[in-house]
């Protein structure tokens, strides 16, 4: 116990030089505050085996309110306590100094693993800082569901592993998606009768490596099937514009950002004017929630009988296939919430039985000489059976 204490002492004076300023209360932000289950007895060293009951298990996200992170945690916990395991889940608040300092107060109390939403991902210094901190500490840590850098990162420590998805497929499958369901309903959505699909894309967050490649390969996958089917590429709303997107600036995928928009947007661009954005293009399902509301207020998506402007994004949460069966989105990509969080309690259970952090990961897809395990994505329409 001296000796875990005196390493778990050290890893935070590391993790402290990059931890900046954050909020101080980070009980407030912690779901189990105060909970006995996160005790610190036990050892999970690679070969001895931590019991359930005595195993302390901190779960970082990067932000409670994302509907998709929400839908891997319920699961997570469900999953958790099933090996008899109350985890210890922090809301990072889209902020990464509120974060490090979560991370630095659950070593300080003892943590047994460490599983990390992260909340910075336009560099990987946050992502180094917690692999030392944990290495220091000899506490093994997961990534999720946000990148993080194989060498920098993962393959910097022997007990640091990733679960998340191949971030380029999500866009390439939303592309196919778009470009198929238009040339099958080319003239029901062009509504102007002008030969050109005018669309709009909502990005959740620059630099961010899904985000960066959805709103690439959507557009992209879509043109290519639009041309080879002899219709002309995807128009831009504001053919002016320099960047063919609009980004969340608080880097939250939110739908309040996609709402704003497109409620600015209709002032402007809408069939009165002869201009109207015939398609809405999402990063994620909780923008092209917000995207739909607003086009419902001025009498668009509203179900059978008013003119549907097709709305696609990604996740395919239960509220936006709510919204495809009724009629009112038209697509979305399954970003497999229970998949992601049984695959990563599949490494806690190897952590908890002291085996190898990737032990009994033979069934699933991992990169090569890195240790970072995909769960595939699909599609997701009114025709798929859930």
């Amino acid at each position: 116990m001296k000796k875990k204490l005196a390493l778990a002492l050290a890893a935070v004076m590391m993790i402290g030089l990059f931890a900046g300023c954050g909020s101080k209360d980070n009980n407030s932000s912690n779901s189990n505050a105060g909970s006995s289950a996160g005790s610190a007895a036990g050892s999970t060293s690679q070969g001895t085996a931590t019991p359930a009951s005595d195993m302390r298990v901190d779960v970082f996200y990067y932000d409670f309110s994302d509907i998709y992170i929400s839908s891997v945690r319920a699961s997570m916990d469900e999953q958790l306590k099933a090996l008899g395991i109350e985890p210890n889940n922090w809301d990072g608040a889209g902020s990464q100094p509120t974060q490090t300092d979560q991370v630095n107060t659950a070593i300080t109390a003892g943590s047994d693993l460490l599983i990390v939403n992260i909340v910075e991902t336009s560099t990987s210094d946050p992502a180094k800082d917690i692999v030392e901190a944990a290495r220091s500490a000899d506490i093994p840590v997961i990534f999720f569901n946000r990148e993080v850098a194989d060498n920098e990162v993962i393959n910097s420590y022997e007990k640091c592993a990733f679960v998340g998805t191949n971030a380029p497929d999500a866009g390439h499958m939303q592309g196919e998606m778009i470009g198929n369901y238009l040339m099958a309903n080319y003239d029901a959505v062009d509504l102007n009768g002008d030969g050109t699909i005018s669309y709009v894309m909502f990005k959740g967050q620059e630099a961010n490596a899904e985000a960066e490649a959805r709103t690439q390969f959507a557009v992209e996958d879509a043109n290519a099937i639009l041309t080879a089917g002899g219709k002309p590429e995807l128009a831009y709303y504001d053919a002016s514009a320099s960047t063919k997107y609009l980004v969340d600036q608080a880097g939250k995928w939110s739908a309040q950002a996609a709402n704003d928009y497109m409620v600015s947007l209709l002032g402007s661009y809408n069939e009165g004017n002869n201009n109207m954005i015939e398609l809405v293009i999402c990063n994620n399902d909780g923008m092209a929630e917000g995207a739909i509301a607003a086009l419902q207020n001025v009498g668009y998506n509203n179900g059978e009988g008013t003119t549907i402007i097709p709305v696609f994004g990604v996740d395919a949460t239960d509220s936006a296939k709510a919204l495809i069966k009724a009629g009112n989105m038209t697509g979305s990509i399954k970003q497999d919430a229970v998949g992601m969080a049984s695959t990563i309690v599949t490494l806690v259970k190897n952590v908890q039985d002291g085996a190898e952090l990737m032990a009994n990961t033979d069934s699933f897809t991992i990169d090569a000489d890195v240790a970072k395990i995909r769960v595939p994505y699909a599609m997701y329409d009114a025709t798929t059976q859930d």
